[in-house]
């Protein structure tokens, strides 16, 4: 379930103990959580006391990290509980990230990509063999024409037979030399041919490493990578918005139809999603329930009428079996935008179009809210002029 940022910390600790205190609170949350202690609403109250570990224990706030610090303290995965307790009171992203591969399938990836690389790299290797034996070759009988020529100059000591014998060689070494080259034009498609076939190969090792297996379309590792790259340029600062998407009482919709029904609804939610805006937009699922769509080249109140429009064809459209007809009601999502020059970093952006999202639930859901109409918000003033 996805993380609900509050605006603020209602119990600030001191800040020398901060960090103590927080470990302290995670073992205590993740060793001795008992089922009949969870409040009713579980989902909240974890993701606040996520929210508030992380800012303590100076975690940056990827989604990446989001998701392991969720895992840890719903207790769904106690060695992945285990791990995260045994980290110090300061861990690195090294730390969270080793967590992540080990414990979590979307960060395998990495892993399936280095080896197609090693493959290419040694693919290119043999290529590179071959064109410097050829080019031995070919100097080889440079040399010889070079050698026949100064002697055919030397008029005074040709003969009938001399002229014979050359005649003999140059013929031996212009066809093997000419032999040579349809072998080596072989042998070179041969490789290259291979040589593409394995960067096709990885071209498709790293599609698959980006895509979410359920809905076909982009990750959460592709989405760290692309909301990452917006503060790479002024450019992507001020043309660029996120939209945070959350499917309305999900949870629900399982208890009550089962998963199955459920990962029907996010396929067709996914499908609507990519097929209601432009194709050069980013499009993910970045988690359960939860999508993300990184809006290019589009000012406020376009992005605004790009998330209104996705919110009023998804509460219009119906959801019914193709077998049975039963009609599983109107589904909903609620929305939260905020533009990148808004935020201070990729991390800001995404914790800010959280915060509006949050907002659009606790206002009754199946609406959008931008970080810009609410109260309280840490604008960035980005200037044109601004240097990267």
């Amino acid at each position: 379930m996805h993380l609900r940022i509050r605006n603020s910390d209602p119990n600030p600790l001191p800040g020398n103990d901060r960090p103590r205190q927080a470990e302290v609170a995670l073992k205590g949350e993740l060793l001795n959580m008992q089922p009949a202690a969870v409040p009713t609403d579980r989902n909240t109250d974890i993701a606040s006391t996520v929210v508030a570990t992380m800012r303590q224990l100076g975690v940056l706030g990827l989604p990446r990290n989001y998701e392991i610090f969720y895992e840890a303290l719903s207790g769904s995965n106690r060695e992945l509980s285990l791990a995260v307790v045994s980290l110090s009171n300061r861990p690195t992203q090294e730390d969270l990230d080793n967590i992540g591969r080990t414990f979590l399938p979307q960060h395998h990836g990495p892993s399936i990509v280095e080896n197609a690389r090693d493959a290419i790299a040694k693919e290119l290797e043999d290529v590179a063999a071959l064109l410097r034996s050829e080019r031995t070759h070919i100097e080889k009988y440079g040399r010889i024409l070079d050698e026949t020529s100064s002697g055919l100059n030397n008029r005074s000591l040709l003969s009938q037979e001399l002229l014979h014998k050359i005649a003999s060689a140059m013929s031996a070494a212009t066809n093997s030399t000419l032999d040579h080259n349809r072998q080596f034009s072989s042998t070179l498609s041969d490789k290259t041919a291979e040589l593409e076939s394995v960067k096709s190969k990885l071209e498709e090792y790293k599609r698959l490493a980006n895509t979410d297996p359920l809905t076909q379309i982009w990750n959460r590792r592709a989405f760290d990578k692309e909301i990452t790259r917006i503060y790479n340029s002024n450019r992507g600062i001020l043309f660029n918005a996120l939209i945070l998407a959350d499917i309305d009482r999900f949870k629900d919709i399982n208890d009550r139809y089962g998963h199955p029904v459920g990962d029907k609804i996010i396929q067709i939610i996914a499908d609507i999603l990519q097929s209601s805006v432009r194709a050069d937009m980013f499009v993910a699922r970045t988690g359960g329930e939860e999508f993300a769509i990184i809006v290019e080249g589009a000012g406020e109140d376009t992005t605004y009428e790009i998330a209104e429009r996705i919110r009023v064809l998804i509460e219009q459209t119906p959801f019914t079996s193709s077998q049975t007809g039963m009609n599983y009601g109107t589904v909903t999502l609620s929305m939260g935008i905020c533009m990148a020059s808004e935020a201070e970093s990729a991390e800001d952006l995404y914790t800010k179009a959280d915060r509006a999202l949050y907002r659009s639930k606790v206002s009754g859901r199946n609406r959008v809210t931008r970080h810009s109409t609410m109260a309280g918000r840490a604008g960035k003033g980005w200037l044109l002029y601004k240097k990267d």
